[in-house]
C-alpha cells in the first residue's frame, strides 16, 4: 500500500464507519493525465447508489479539510462488487467457503492463476480446492506468493 493510500485509509476510516459502513479498498492511480482516488466500501445487505453518495459527500468534506493529496484528483466511492478484493484478514476469513481468484507472482504447478473454493487460512497459507477439468484438487498456496486474490462468481 502507497502511502498516500494508507494516510487517506487513516483519515476515511472513522468517516465511513460513522455512517455504518465498511471500508474495503482504497487505490489511488494515475489513468493518462487524470489521477483517481477510489474507495470501496460495503455494509451488510449491500451498499447501493444513495449510501455513496453519503459517503462521498462526507468523504469529499474530510479530504478538503485534511488535503493528503496534492494532486487535482476525480473521487469515486462505490460498492466493491460480488468480486472484491481479499485485502484484510478479516476478508479472508469471511471468504472461506466461497469461490475465489487467486493470482500469484509465481507459478504454482505451472499456473500463476487458480479459482476454487477457499478453504482454510492461516497466517501464511491459504488452502483452496480448485476444479480442474472433472476432478477437484487441494491447492495450498503461501500467501506471499499471492499477488491478488478476490472473490469471484466464476468457477
Amino acid at each position: 500500500m502507497s502511502k498516500v493510500t494508507e494516510r487517506v485509509e487513516t483519515i476515511c476510516q472513522p468517516v465511513v464507519e460513522a455512517l455504518g459502513f465498511e471500508l474495503v479498498d482504497v487505490e489511488y492511480v494515475k489513468e493518462g493525465p487524470d489521477y483517481y482516488l477510489r474507495i470501496a466500501i460495503d455494509k451488510p445487505g449491500g451498499i447501493d447508489i444513495s449510501d455513496c453518495t453519503i459517503a462521498s459527500e462526507k468523504i469529499s468534506e474530510v479530504m478538503d479539510k485534511e488535503d493528503p493529496i496534492s494532486e487535482a484528483y476525480f473521487l469515486d466511492v462505490s460498492s466493491p462488487g460480488a468480486e472484491r478484493p481479499l485485502k484484510k484478514e478479516k476478508d479472508y476469513i469471511n471468504a472461506i467457503g466461497k469461490n475465489v481468484y487467486v493470482k500469484l507472482y509465481e507459478p504454482i504447478e505451472g499456473d500463476k492463476e487458480w479459482i476454487g473454493e477457499l478453504k482454510s487460512v492461516t497466517e501464511n497459507t491459504i488452502l483452496i480446492s480448485a476444479k480442474i477439468k472433472t476432478r477437484k484438487k487441494e491447492i495450498e498456496i503461501d500467501r506471499k506468493r499471492i499477488a491478488k486474490i478476490r472473490l469471484t462468481v466464476i468457477l
